[in-house]
């Protein structure tokens, strides 16, 4: 059974512009994208991720093919692998250019709804995981119904629609992280929030609309107000990121310019028609772009089969934490992700055996609202910097996922990656390969070591 808050064809990965990063072209190999991964990480990617990642993705480009997801090929009919910021060759395997996302939503949701073992519930919540005896046992739903079943895999997506500036559909506001934190499972490293640098800003009709990062690939330029180029465009986000933030700052102005006008159009069909359709000509005029948050990095805390904590309970996808991306996700493993770790997460939940009785149900409980206050304060305390005095004022919010987050952000007393403390300006060799875990006490995360 498939639950779904969204017509399936509509979930958060129908944005997903970016492609599939796996090593399928002939001077590339697994070995060098880990490597890639490895870099961009800064240090607290968990490597046993990395390699089940890198060592699978081929394998999953080629089961979308055969599942009738058609890849954008050269004329000779070979994949046309695109290139992307930290990674050293060419392996972005995108379709319909920059709608991948939309081509392979489509088609798999298609797949799904035709299948007569899959039951798909449409414009349907889950309110709360059921527990029995210490395992999951199932779902309520919004409207009471109760879905008992061997397994649950969580497949919610992420959270970064939570700050103020943002590139993802309103919903992405964390629902399956607190769904697992209240049936008792642990999150992990809430404090890594990836911003991306060429969100469309101050533009009626498009604002956070994110022009993708192959752009950059292809020969997109960043420059100021004065035209002046100021950070290699195909460095890893977090430091192009920074660098549009604090040349924003030093020029106090809003955006900076992202010069599309040497890029043939066609290869991006959906970003050029968007920003026309708002009055901006890529081909003739600069785009007014500025950081925005994009991805959560954080989420359940899994093993590499996307199992939980909590026994029966698995997480895929942005809501789940592999350890896969560390500090700074390499752009484009995110969807190769969702079908590595799909894959091994449904054949985990197949093992799994069948309830032996009926949970006890929670007590309904209206789940709580984020609020626009919550939005600009995590904007503006935990950002693309954050220190303790602004990430103190979060604990109090009325979100439980903006006081998590700020617990897990106090508790990594250092800057790595997206997490930049101003109070703690340098990298602390010592917390390599650590881990930041909400466990039973909310309050007081723990640093563990991930392999």
């Amino acid at each position: 059974m498939l639950v779904s808050a969204t017509p399936l064809a509509q979930s958060s990965s129908y944005w997903a512009q970016g492609g599939l990063a796996a090593a399928l072209a002939i001077d590339d190999s697994p070995a060098r994208h880990l490597q890639d991964t490895l870099i961009a990480g800064r240090g607290t990617v968990r490597r046993s991720a990395a390699e089940v990642l890198t060592e699978e993705a081929p394998a999953s480009v080629r089961d979308l093919e055969r599942l009738g997801v058609h890849f954008d090929a050269d004329r000779r009919g070979r994949l046309a692998l695109g290139l992307e910021g930290g990674h050293s060759v060419r392996r972005i395997a995108h379709a319909g250019g920059s709608a991948t996302g939309r081509r392979i939503s489509r088609q798999l949701s298609a797949l799904a709804a035709e299948h007569e073992r899959i039951e798909v519930l449409e414009d349907c919540r889950a309110s709360a995981i059921l527990t029995l005896d210490g395992r999951c046992a199932g779902v309520r739903c919004h409207d009471g119904r109760v879905v008992l079943t061997r397994a649950v895999v969580l497949a919610t997506g992420g959270a970064a629609a939570m700050w103020a500036r943002t590139t993802n559909p309103t919903g992405s506001t964390g629902s399956g992280l607190l769904l697992a934190h209240l049936a008792g499972a642990e999150l992990a490293d809430l404090e890594m929030v990836q911003f991306h640098p060429t969100a469309v800003a101050g533009i009626a009709g498009a604002e956070g609309f994110l022009v993708t990062e192959a752009v950059r690939g292809e020969g997109g330029l960043l420059l100021d107000a004065g035209g002046e180029r100021f950070v290699d465009e195909l460095a890893p986000r977090d430091e192009v990121a920074r660098a549009v933030a604090q040349r924003m700052l030093a020029t106090s102005t809003s955006s900076v310019g992202l010069d599309m006008r040497a890029i043939d159009p066609a290869l991006f069909p959906n970003v050029v028609t968007v920003l026309h359709d708002v009055g901006i000509d890529p081909t003739r005029e600069l785009v007014p772009v500025a950081p925005a948050s994009h991805y959560v990095m954080g989420g359940v805390a899994t093993d590499l089969d996307g199992r939980s904590s909590v026994p029966a309970l698995y997480a895929v996808g942005e809501c789940a934490c592999t350890g896969l991306h560390g500090a700074n996700r390499l752009a484009s493993n995110s969807l190769s992700e969702c079908f590595v770790f799909g894959r091994r997460a449904g054949l985990a939940a197949l093992d799994e055996p069948p309830p032996t009785g009926r949970p006890a149900l929670p007590a309904a409980a209206r789940p709580p609202a984020l609020t626009q206050a919550s939005r600009v304060a995590l904007w503006r305390d935990a950002g693309i910097e954050r220190d303790a005095d602004g990430l103190r004022t979060l604990l109090e919010d009325p979100y439980p996922l903006v006081r998590l987050l700020a617990a897990s952000a106090l508790a990594r007393e250092e800057s790595r990656g997206a997490h930049q403390r101003r109070d703690f300006p340098a990298l602390d060799p010592a917390l390599d390969d650590h881990h930041t875990v909400v466990g039973a006490d909310p309050a007081a995360p723990t640093l563990a070591v991930w392999r």
